[in-house]
């Protein structure tokens, strides 16, 4: 029985997931138990399950902030003050070797959670629900609650299995879950392969583009809530992430258009914003965010895990500063201007720098960024530079774009890049700078076949380190016996 456990708990909270119509649909709070042979008997109670699937990734072991952090810590740009465990040190020091370790436990269980309410949703939709609410509005759904589980997925191989690159996606991913668990059974499952869940990943993630509503006409919910252009958005990071970059600029190319100004043509209209650092603050929702996870007053994030919390220093937003920026990290970058607007989220307390991106005090309600707009354009820039191999005008004026929107002094032109591998890595440094503190640099590295770097008092990592991957949870390890460690 123990071996079934953990599985069923995570199922169980089907029942915990409705809403009455009427709450806020960004803020789902429970208000009835119900029993899974009702729970797809009405369109308010399909929604409020939709609902709670965002509510469970959103939650800061998740997406909500701790994934963003841990990818974050794992490069070069952030150096930790507190040597406290609980607040990823052996994260950032390279040092999750313990299956126990709690960074490996709680988000392997996260993922999965939200991974199973996504299956029960599915199973009760194709059994159900579907002919309750109709064949367009359930694909909708369907659609919202393929896509959360692709991430999820997603943020699972970055951690726990070897990048693509590594044996062309041969190497052991995660067990492939694709079925609820609702009750006692037989959960033992292999690891699929690493390009058996990607594979997945993509299977959901155009499932969603081709069944998601193209436009909420709502900004709070085209920030909140994924649409048509989101689903697109993720295919250009998973296709990057594999190193697929023909795939990258199809799909870029759907939602970017072929000229400056670039703007998404179809579906929502998203587009950079002319100031970088109303990005985050509120309202927080505009069209270049193309998700986020939200918090408020009644909806905080976790103790000891929002973004505030982590990277603003008492004396900003009372936070409690566990990692400052490594002076040696890209605020050293002599190419990023003092002028740049983005500088301005790069503040000194006490001699040493900080990222000021999150800026509410505590609570520190500040929104999760997840993807942005911003990110389609360098993906973009980045493919269209790797595949041809040349100094593409096209990479140059999306490259231009995203730093022209902060720095209009600075102007890229093909006569200063001596080959393609000066424009990418240009186009990098520009992710570092412009996606600092969001989460991505920890991918970027893997992604790249690049070594963990060296830090103070922490040696760099080879990429045929053990060290260069997590553990898988001994939870997972300890209750089902065909799964194996890394």
């Amino acid at each position: 029985m123990k071996k079934n456990l953990i599985y069923i708990i995570l199922a169980a909270t089907v029942v915990h997931v409705t809403s009455c119509a009427k709450k806020d649909a960004l803020n789902p709070v429970p208000s009835t138990s119900i029993s899974d042979l009702t729970a797809f008997n009405t369109k308010d109670r399909i929604e409020g399950q939709v609902r709670g699937i965002y509510a469970t990734i959103k939650n800061s072991g998740m997406y909500g902030g701790r994934y963003q952090i841990f990818n974050d810590i794992r490069g070069e740009e952030f150096n930790n003050e507190r040597t406290n465990v609980v607040t990823g040190f052996d994260i950032w020091n390279y040092t999750p070797s313990n299956s126990s370790t709690n960074s490996v436990l709680n988000h392997w269980a996260r993922a999965y959670y939200v991974i199973n309410l996504a299956n029960v949703f599915i199973d009760g939709m194709a059994a159900k629900g579907s002919a309750v609410v109709g064949t367009t509005l359930s694909n909708n759904y369907l659609g919202e609650a393929r896509l959360l589980r692709a991430i999820s997925y997603y943020s699972l191989l970055q951690l726990y299995a070897r990048p693509y690159w590594d044996g062309n996606g041969s190497k052991p991913g995660v067990p492939l879950r694709l079925k609820g668990n609702t009750n006692s059974g037989n959960y033992a499952l292999a690891r699929a392969s690493v390009a058996e869940v990607y594979t997945q990943i993509l299977s959901d993630l155009t499932f969603a583009e081709q069944n998601l509503p193209l436009d909420y006409n709502n900004a709070a919910l085209n920030t909140t809530r994924a649409h048509r252009n989101t689903a697109i958005a993720w295919k250009t990071r998973v296709y990057l992430s594999m190193q697929k970059y023909a795939e990258v600029i199809t799909e870029a190319n759907k939602i970017v258009s072929a000229t400056p100004p670039f703007t998404a043509t179809s579906g929502v209209a998203n587009a950079l914003q002319s100031d970088y650092t109303s990005l985050f603050k509120p309202p927080y929702t505009s069209t270049e965010s193309m998700l986020s996870m939200p918090f408020s007053t009644t909806e905080q994030p976790g103790t000891q895990n929002q973004l505030g919390y982590y990277y603003g220093p008492s004396a900003f937003n009372g936070g409690n500063g566990e990692y400052s920026l490594l002076s040696t990290g890209i605020i050293s970058n002599t190419g990023w201007k003092s002028t740049d607007a983005r500088r301005s989220f790069v503040q000194v307390f006490g001699s040493k720098s900080y990222l000021t991106k999150y800026s509410v005090p505590s609570t520190f309600t500040d929104w999760a960024p997840v993807i942005r707009y911003a990110e389609v354009l360098l993906n973009l820039a980045e493919a269209r530079t790797r595949s041809t191999n040349t100094v593409d005008a096209q990479a140059i004026a999306l490259l231009n774009a995203v730093r022209g929107r902060s720095d209009a002094s600075t102007v890229f032109t093909a006569a200063g890049f001596a080959d393609a591998s000066a424009l990418a890595d240009a186009i990098m440094t520009e992710r570092r700078i412009e996606f600092l503190g969001e989460g991505l640099r920890g991918a970027d590295i893997t992604r790249l076949g690049l070594p963990l770097p060296a830090k103070p008092g922490v040696n760099s990592i080879p990429t045929t380190s053990q060290q260069y991957i997590w553990p898988i949870s001994a939870d997972e390890l300890l209750l089902n016996p065909l799964c194996k460690d890394n």
